[in-house]
């Protein structure tokens, strides 16, 4: 057994070393605490394995009570707690640590008026770890990790905090793994009015509402993030949680197309819930209505991007889990299928009206689900479809936006990809060309599309020119142009945008889920 001793690192970041003296043969850890406010911190036990492991259990015992303590490592599993003290927690199945750096990242949420619970005892497979008196953190509303000096930013920390968002989000019954310890279980009975389980999936913004048309668009760009910048993903330890946001969203996809000619855009009437003000759990209206489209009430906005949300999904998983991956690529087959069969403008069948419009048409999506496809299976029909789709709906345009709408300069750069044709390029590189000299900006420089939103605008376009930059188009250019506008949000126009993240972040997000808080 080993002592922990603490010490205070410039008054930020508490640092404990250790020997752990495991089976697994650990070496020197730590001990950091990543950020607190009063009710609840994180923090993260670091160390190192000597030799590798292949499945692991822990137990943490806290100095008083906690609300809620959670392991914030993918597929891991509370086993048992005692007292809400002593927490014992590890591996679920075959688990491969290498030799190397690992970290138990934790946290956990105790009484706002109550004084920290300190980490008293852990052990590690098996070893116990003689943890003595910390004194707390200082409490701060950002995390205790500054900036660097450099201007640049930790890009781990960001990702990490933007899929938590998402979790933030979570509608249905949630997982034993859920980090977010202020949600609960939400409208399990969404869909009972149709017969059918549409509960999960995500709520729309701050609000209660599952709005198809945004859903399957965020699922169809987090995936291609996945696709085309997983080693980004990797490097911040962050690839099993993102995994996890996108099979949360295609999951509830799934349920919402019950047949091939079937999908459900849309949960609950926005009209009402907007009129009511509360948690997802304290939801006292009813059952929830919901929408779909048919043969006889079309929607080729929402059935396409649905296609190109499944297709993308199907390249997320195909190595990780074939079958699941077939599945997915089933209903994007069905949907892009239905998409151009049935035509029609979608909230003609489902009241998304005055919320989410297509006001750009469903041509872009049309295009836009075939490319994934064609991505996905290397059929040259889909390839055909993309450049009949192409010329009908003149998709060779430039762009004024990348949003849950428009998807033309998507389709331009992915295309592009697929086929370094300048046919695609070109207007890809125009749109590019155009948002960094020519599209108005704010008086620090954030490219300005509109008022509403205006910071997804800007990463959006971001993302399109870095897609362009590692096909070798202009890419110090187009690095740097995205490197300056997520900067912007970072901090650089003077605060930071991102909740728990820079300097003076946002401190009332209007969120329902978490207004009590």
């Amino acid at each position: 057994m080993a002592k922990l001793n603490f010490s205070n690192m410039k008054g930020k970041i508490l640092s404990v070393t250790a020997l752990l003296l495991c089976c697994a043969s650990v070496s020197l850890g730590a001990v950091e605490y990543i950020r607190h406010s009063q009710g609840y911190y994180e923090a993260k036990l670091i160390f190192r394995l000597e030799a590798s492991v292949e499945q692991w259990t822990s137990r943490f015992q806290f100095e008083s009570t906690v609300q809620n303590f959670t392991v914030r490592v993918p597929n891991t599993q509370i086993f048992n707690a005692s007292n809400a003290i002593t927490y014992n927690f590890g591996s679920v199945g075959y688990f491969p640590i290498a030799v190397g750096e690992w970290a138990i990242d934790f946290s956990v949420a105790y009484q706002d008026t109550g004084s920290m619970p300190q980490l008293q005892l852990a052990s590690f497979n098996g070893r116990d770890l003689d943890t003595g008196y910390i004194a707390p953190p200082t409490t701060t509303a950002r995390p205790t990790k500054p900036p660097p000096s450099t201007g640049e930013h930790h890009y781990d920390e960001i990702i990490a905090l933007s899929l938590e968002f998402y979790e933030a989000q979570r509608s249905g019954k949630l997982p034993p793994n859920n980090r977010i310890w202020w949600r609960g279980d939400s409208f399990l009975d969404d869909g009972q009015l149709n017969g059918l389980d549409l509960s999960g999936g995500y709520t729309d913004a701050a609000d209660l509402v599952k709005f198809g048309f945004a859903l399957v668009s965020t699922t169809t760009v987090l995936n291609w993030g996945l696709i085309d910048f997983l080693p980004g993903y990797n490097s911040a330890n962050q690839t099993g949680y993102a995994e996890d946001a996108v099979k949360w969203a295609l999951d509830f996809l799934i349920k919402a197309h019950p047949t091939s000619h079937e999908f459900y855009g849309q949960v609950a009437d926005a009209d009402v819930d907007h009129a009511w003000w509360g948690r997802p759990e304290d939801w006292d209206q009813g059952l929830r209505e919901s929408w779909k489209i048919t043969r006889d009430k079309p929607g080729s906005e929402l059935a396409a991007e649905g296609a190109a949300a499944f297709a993308s999904g199907y390249l997320v998983f195909r190595n990780r889990n074939s079958s699941y991956a077939q599945e997915l690529l089933r209903h994007a087959r069905e949907l892009y299928s239905f998409a151009d069969e049935f035509r029609g403008d979608y909230t003609d069948a489902i009241p998304a009206e005055g919320f989410y419009d297509s006001w750009s048409g469903y041509g872009d999506e049309l295009g836009w689900a075939a490319a994934w496809l064609y991505r996905a299976t290397n059929e040259s029909k889909y390839l055909q479809d993309v450049n009949r789709h192409w010329t009908e709906f003149n998709l060779s345009r430039r762009a004024d936006k990348f949003s849950w709408d428009d998807k033309k300069a998507g389709l331009q750069v992915l295309m592009g990809k697929l086929t370094r044709e300048d046919k695609y390029l070109s207007p890809a590189t125009q749109f590019c060309d155009y948002m960094k000299n020519t599209q108005q900006r704010t008086p620090k420089g954030l490219v300005f599309i509109q008022e509403w939103g205006s910071l997804r605008h800007s990463a959006n376009i971001a993302f399109i020119c870095l897609n362009l930059a590692e096909l070798g188009v202009k890419s110090a250019e187009y690095r740097e142009f995205a490197k300056e506008q997520i900067h912007y949000a970072l901090g650089a126009g003077g605060r930071s945008y991102v909740v728990g993240y820079g300097e003076n972040p946002p401190q009332r997000p209007r969120h329902r889920a978490r207004f009590l808080f």
